[in-house]
């Protein structure tokens, strides 16, 4: 099964600093058909204005990743860590047993990024925080893992869950391609460009649920990153 879902029919809210979109249900926005795909419990779209962002606040018991998109995000939380994530590179947050976080574009321009959240499957760990840089030219024409929770992922960064986030760079008319465990549940979100999922189109930032499938095929019909989730 591959399903479509178009940009226009994401959940929105609009904070003035914050314009976000909602693949899943979250915050105000509900959507009983929406509530998460297998372990993926939020993704967000979210364009964060200069000079502005998330004050402190806690979560437990959640895989957080971000990825970058424009500008960047500068991180701060209870456990001492700080760091800056730019355009491209990813950031995981493992809450465990609860940590609070602030998330703040300190940038002169806007800064867009996605959020993903994932079910753990160690609830009342130790939390933690890590970033790294991923080139893009480092994922041209293939998938490359971003984060996971396989001890065979070791370029990648550590969540506490069995799902890999993967990112790939494709030009116009390159393709790529991906086994799958038909039992899994994968979704994908090309970020600046059409794509085919399998011979089905989606337009840019649409979100593509796909379950039941034992590859999928990604073709890019105009250059684009893509940011892919693999989770039970």
């Amino acid at each position: 099964m591959i399903d479509i879902r178009p940009f226009r029919s994401l959940g929105h809210a609009d904070h003035g600093w914050l314009n976000a979109r909602h693949h899943f249900s979250f915050a105000d926005y509900h959507d009983p058909g929406r509530m998460g795909w297998g372990a993926i419990r939020v993704w967000n779209d979210d364009e964060i204005a200069p000079r502005s962002g998330f004050p402190p606040h806690p979560h437990r018991d959640m895989e957080i990743i971000t990825y970058v998109r424009q500008g960047a995000i500068t991180h701060q939380d209870s456990m001492g860590n700080k760091g800056r994530t730019g355009a491209g590179d990813v950031q995981v947050m493992s809450a465990g047993t609860g940590v609070r976080h602030a998330e703040f574009n300190l940038e002169d321009e806007t800064t867009t990024l996605f959020q993903i959240w994932v079910q753990t499957d160690r609830p009342g760990a130790q939390p933690s925080w890590g970033a790294g840089q991923f080139p893009k030219d480092g994922r041209e024409g293939s998938f490359v893992t971003l984060a996971s929770g396989y001890s065979g992922d070791e370029d990648a960064l550590r969540i506490n869950a069995a799902a890999r986030v993967m990112g790939a760079t494709l030009k116009e008319g390159e393709a790529s391609e991906l086994a799958l465990d038909p039992e899994r549940h994968v979704y994908l979100v090309a970020v600046n460009g059409a794509i085919e999922v399998n011979g089905r189109r989606a337009e840019a930032r649409d979100g593509i649920a796909v379950t039941g499938e034992e590859k999928v095929e990604v073709r890019a019909l105009e250059a684009t990153e893509i940011v892919l989730v693999d989770a039970r």
